[in-house]
């Protein structure tokens, strides 16, 4: 499987903004992200979408705009990412754990 580039902008005291690519051929396999106790957030901005495949999917969205903004409990439900065919997709993951 092709290799994700995670950047992080910034991370302090359980916030954390990170600028992802997914390459061509990179899937996310449906899974939760369990954190133990707390709640866990993220919102994703999708900035480039792939010419071809890379879809999003959740179980449950508190938030959804476009398919392009997402704002899910990624902790309490499943998530996935279609295979991405052609072009990339690459977004801004801020992620939000209150103990």
């Amino acid at each position: 499987m092709a290799k994700v580039t995670n950047k992080p902008l910034f991370s302090f005291k359980g916030v954390a903004l990170n600028l992802v690519t997914y390459p061509t051929g990179h899937q996310v396999l449906r899974h939760h992200d369990p954190m133990g106790s707390g709640r866990y957030y993220k919102l994703n901005i999708v900035i480039k979408k792939p010419e071809a495949g890379g879809e999003f999917s959740a179980d449950k969205v508190i938030f959804s705009w476009l398919k392009r903004i997402y704002l899910f409990r990624p902790d309490l439900y499943s998530h996935s990412v279609s295979r991405i065919e052609k072009g990339q997709r690459k977004l801004l993951s801020l992620a939000v754990y209150i103990p």
